[in-house]
């Protein structure tokens, strides 16, 4: 099974909220009970979000995307349960894709719990606040979306965005269909990705630093059960001190390796995906 973090779709131009050093960036991410009991949060998220969504909803997947599809269809991966929310992984052709977190590219009504494209949320927010996206970019000179697929605006442009309610009950909370910080994830989507493990021979994680135990979890749990760990990033860990084999370097460089490393191998021959992972390094 590979677990993927945000280190995947940083070459696609997705920035992750760690670097390398494993510490918090600059900015801080939505928050679930700031979402559900701020009305002036919502507006916040929701006037940000409308200017940075395209910037995720247009992301490529990069190298690393298509290696971990290739390693799906040779058999050396099976399931992939992703914390991404950016759906770069099954438009990198891979299968059998669990999120974790959600996706962006739904959205959810948090009162009569409709759901509803997050492309028909651009148009209606669109019509609502005309003019809204050319005002935000001509007050800055170059907008960096962030992790969540928001943007930094001025307060006072903020101040002006209108946001829609639900259309299917005309006066629900929406929210996007993903996981904030501090909200759990939901059981039954734990509960999956621990049947995916218990399935899985080995777990590879991919581009995580594994801060946060919504992903550190099923490290700790392969690795009671004896299950054999590879952890690929570009950086310090949470599992740096466990029973590991750790292989500090960037995904999008590493993995185009490996497939090629496996696919080099006779077929009656076939080295096994850790070992050619330690050779890779």
């Amino acid at each position: 099974m590979a677990l993927t973090g945000a280190g995947m779709s940083t070459a696609s131009g997705i920035p992750d909220y760690r670097g390398p050093t494993g510490s918090q960036r600059k900015g801080s991410p939505m928050r679930y009970e700031e979402f559900l009991h701020d009305p002036e949060g919502r507006r916040r998220y929701w006037a940000r979000s409308y200017v940075g969504w395209w910037q995720i909803a247009t992301a490529r997947p990069n190298a690393a995307h298509a290696a971990v599809a290739d390693l799906q269809r040779s058999g050396a991966v099976g399931a992939v349960v992703t914390q991404n929310v950016d759906g770069l992984h099954q438009a990198a052709g891979s299968g059998r894709v669990l999120e974790l977190h959600g996706t962006l590219a739904r959205v959810v009504c948090l009162d009569c719990g409709a759901v509803v494209p997050r492309v028909q949320m651009d148009r209606r927010l669109r019509s609502a606040n005309p003019g809204f996206a050319e005002a935000a970019e001509s007050v800055a000179d170059e907008l960096r979306v962030n992790p969540d697929g928001d943007v930094d605006l001025p307060e006072d442009l903020v101040a002006s965005f209108v946001v829609v309610p639900c259309p299917v009950c005309e006066v629900g909370t929406l929210k996007p269909d993903v996981v904030y910080f501090g909200e759990p994830v939901p059981k039954d989507r734990v509960e999956r990705a621990y049947d995916l493990l218990e399935l899985a021979p080995a777990l590879l994680v991919l581009g995580s630093s594994l801060t946060v135990m919504s992903g550190y979890r099923f490290v700790r749990a392969a690795v009671r059960r004896g299950q054999p760990v590879a952890v690929v990033t570009d950086g310090a860990t949470r599992a740096d001190g466990d029973p590991v084999l750790k292989v500090a370097a960037p995904v999008q460089e590493l993995l185009p390796q490996l497939v090629s490393d496996l696919a080099s191998q006779p077929d009656d021959d076939s080295a096994e995906p850790a070992e050619a992972l330690a050779a890779s390094r």
